[in-house]
């Protein structure tokens, strides 16, 4: 396994977001690769600059999976205390263009986006930790995507941000996905700007 930082489009490092490179071994019958392994996710972690006393609280309490069509949107989500939560997102069917945004206020990269494109032959990871909104566009005509969560899914810790806030100003590759426009859940579609949620109290 090999870890990347993860920068905008303007080349800036985003501490926090790491793309996680698994080694796969293949031969005529197939492959394998480890997808996770606590003692050397953590050592990544903390070699990434995350302090050992969080690494060492960190725990994934829940496993997900989505199953989504060509052009779905999904997110951007995000936890807020006391239930937040980390992912560590992979795609095992089809492609997904993965975003994480910055919610850390006094972060000095506040308000930016970082991405990853997660398939089923690249067999990248991408780790989204507490502070972040997660967000994905489906690339192909399906997608299977399984992540881990290191907190319990809570209704009412929930929050989404606007997956086209012009301040934050993702690039998504919506030709790519063959839409003009994504198709999102109600919520999504309605979710608040950042500057909304800042005026709130909704960021970390």
């Amino acid at each position: 396994m090999s870890v990347e930082p993860l920068f905008t489009t303007n080349g800036e490092l985003v501490k926090g977001p790491l793309l996680l490179i698994p080694q796969t071994f293949g031969d005529d019958r197939g492959f394998f690769y480890e997808s996770w392994n606590q003692r050397r996710f953590h050592a990544d972690l903390i070699a990434a600059g995350t302090p050992t006393a969080e690494v060492d609280a960190l725990q994934f309490r829940q496993d997900n999976h989505s199953r989504s069509n060509r052009g779905v949107l999904r997110g951007l989500h995000f936890q807020l205390p006391p239930e937040p939560q980390g992912k560590l997102v992979r795609c095992s069917v089809g492609a997904i263009f993965d975003v994480a945004v910055d919610l850390r206020l006094g972060s000095p990269s506040f308000g930016q986006w970082v991405a990853a494109e997660l398939d089923a032959q690249n067999h990248h990871q991408l780790w989204v930790p507490v502070g972040f909104a997660h967000g994905f566009l489906t690339l192909s005509d399906v997608a299977e995507v399984q992540y881990k969560a290191s907190g319990f899914w809570n209704r009412s810790c929930e929050r989404s941000l606007r997956w086209d806030d012009p301040t934050i100003a993702i690039e998504w590759p919506l030709e790519r996905a063959s839409v003009e426009t994504p198709s999102l859940a109600e919520k999504d579609a309605v979710a608040p700007l950042l500057d909304v949620l800042k005026a709130g109290g909704e960021v970390f």
